[in-house]
């Protein structure tokens, strides 16, 4: 199967390596991302598919709605959200948050996933034949947290009460909406934690990772499904990390 497809954070980590992987298959990819040279990159790294670069922000309701509009106006419709954009702010307890890093956090790890997902949604409703699928990235901090991680922790278990509400509301419309919960893909935002991380004790372990092209052979798996199926929650993480029996 193929199909059209929106990418958020498609620049770097998590969200490029899924894109390239839906290019590889032949989707037709919208890349989203601030940076419209990182999109650019990840446009031309394939031969396969057809991408579409989309510069935004996804805390701003305008640009959204735009590149939504947009990417539907060339491809015709969109069959799929992967709502991955997320930011991880310096970790410290929270009497050591600052207010500014609280609301950076709320505002793209959660905001921007609503946008996008309502900007998708109604897309998917006006469209016909009628539906689609969004998937949203959670982590395994919407399970459990890591030390000092209140910020990402709470936008996380945050977004999973989107998923539930989502997938709820799209059945009249035929809109599927699941969650991929991932754990230590070895990313740029990752690479310290296979050097050491901070465990619930106070110590201080290397953790073990997994390499990022299994989270995007998940996502493609997700978004593969005919829409009368859904895998509405995923976790795929490093075997042997910490987090059966975290704390």
């Amino acid at each position: 199967m193929t199909g059209t497809i929106i990418i958020t954070g498609a620049g770097s980590g998590i969200g490029r390596a899924t894109a390239e992987r839906f290019l590889a298959e032949g989707w037709s990819v919208g890349l989203v991302g601030r940076r419209s040279e990182r999109l650019e990159e990840v446009a031309s790294s394939t031969t396969s598919g057809e991408s579409m670069v989309l510069t935004g922000d996804v805390v701003d309701p305008d640009a959204v709605q735009s590149m939504v509009d947009r990417f539907v106006g060339r491809f015709g419709r969109l069959d799929v959200l992967f709502n991955n954009a997320g930011i991880f702010t310096k970790a410290a307890t929270i009497d050591e948050i600052s207010v500014e890093d609280w609301k950076r956090s709320v505002d793209t790890n959660l905001t921007g996933s609503f946008l996008c997902a309502r900007a998708a949604f109604a897309a998917m409703k006006a469209q016909d034949p009628q539906g689609g699928r969004i998937i949203n990235n959670g982590s395994i901090s919407a399970h459990v947290p890591r030390p000092g991680s209140a910020p990402y922790t709470a936008t996380k278990h945050a977004l999973t009460g989107l998923t539930r509400s989502i997938s709820l509301d799209g059945r009249a419309f035929n809109i599927a909406c699941g969650q991929i919960d991932i754990g230590n893909a070895l990313t740029d935002m990752v690479s310290g934690t296979a050097r050491g991380a901070k465990q619930a004790d106070g110590s201080v372990k290397p953790e073990a990772t997994m390499d990022v092209l299994h989270v995007a052979n998940a996502v493609l798996q997700m978004a593969s499904l005919p829409l009368d199926t859904n895998i509405q929650f995923m976790t795929i993480m490093a075997t042997t990390m910490p987090f059966i029996g975290r704390g």
